[in-house]
């Protein structure tokens, strides 16, 4: 008799990392299946799994996280639950705060629900090291203070504390994960780095908030995912672990650094007025996650240029994205 083939609720599977976590889980992890629940919001893209949406392994739902029905229907018969589904990009959230709340706030705690009735054996949160807030100098551990400057940020913080809140009253097996900046192939060009890239390709000036002395952390989106997998496999219920990939630079130097990759002249850059509330610098200690076992691997510029060059071969896939972009 064969034992039975596990399988995981991934929410959000559509998006940029969600997809890319798909691909890399189901590389590496023969014995799951993959349920796929997405809204498909302009950010999710069925486009981004195409490769293999065919594999008996995957199945893809449309619904909603915030729809109770939906996602216990998704959730019946898996063994984990990874929420990716958000609503993530600090501009929109500046416009439209309530979206953000409905989608962070309210639909994790329908995924938390769903969790606690069903009694899941594994809940990982992807939060972000935004909910940390700026820091001028040093680094936040996990144990740190939240203090969001954004309403994004502030609806995550609130999600993570509900996913505290949850594992403390009602023992809901939950992780949480707070990664910063992430890169890499099929990032919607909203975000700064496929924003940039895409500009340049298309001779547009890139706008650079103030000064761009605007401090960030990357990690290559593939890096991340190995760390979710990590935290998926050896992490402990009730702990949150900070990804980080140590490639720390002004925004300004990353601007140039990929006009640099997609040899286009500086002349492109064009200073904006800088955003509401624009933390200065974000900064994590990520000794927690490594006392796992894991450890970054790409090279950041290796990696950006492998990025620019992927954006450069697939037009098909960003060109109609940009066009009918959502404002």
């Amino acid at each position: 008799m064969t034992s039975r083939m596990r399988r995981i609720l991934i929410t959000g599977g559509a998006g940029f990392i969600g997809s890319n976590f798909i691909r890399y889980f189901m590389n590496r992890h023969s014995d799951y299946r993959v349920v796929n629940l997405d809204k498909l919001t302009y950010a999710g893209n069925k486009n981004n799994l195409r490769d293999i949406k065919k594999d008996p392994r995957y199945s893809f739902i449309k619904g909603d996280i915030c729809d109770a029905k939906a996602v216990k229907k998704a959730a019946r018969g898996c063994d984990a639950i990874i929420n990716f589904a958000a609503e993530s990009h600090v501009d929109r959230s500046i416009k439209r705060p309530f979206d953000f709340l409905r989608t962070n706030i309210d639909g994790t705690c329908t995924l938390l629900e769903a969790a606690r009735e069903m009694k899941i054996p594994r809940f990982i949160q992807i939060s972000t090291d935004e909910t940390y807030g700026s820091i001028e100098k040093g680094y936040f551990r996990e144990t740190g203070p939240l203090n969001p400057s954004s309403p994004y940020a502030a609806s995550k913080a609130a999600g993570d504390l509900l996913c505290n809140a949850y594992q403390l009253t009602y023992k809901v097996p939950v992780i949480i994960v707070r990664s910063t900046n992430n890169f890499g192939e099929y990032q919607y060009p909203e975000k700064v780095i496929p924003l940039f890239i895409t500009n340049a390709l298309e001779e547009k000036k890139l706008p650079v908030y103030a000064d761009g002395s605007n401090m960030r952390d990357w990690i290559y989106v593939l890096d991340n995912c190995e760390a979710i997998d990590c935290v998926f496999r050896c992490g402990k219920a009730g702990e949150i672990y900070n990804i980080g990939g140590g490639n720390e630079m002004r925004n300004i130097d990353l601007t140039r650094l990929i006009l640099k990759a997609a040899e286009k002249s500086e002349s492109l850059i064009q200073f904006v007025q800088d955003r509401p509330g624009h933390d200065k610098r974000y900064g994590i200690n990520c000794d927690k996650i490594k006392s796992l076992g894991w450890r970054p691997h790409y090279d950041f510029n290796k990696a950006l240029f492998a990025t620019v060059a992927w954006y450069k071969k697939n037009e098909w896939w960003w060109r109609p994205l940009k066009e009918s972009r959502v404002t």
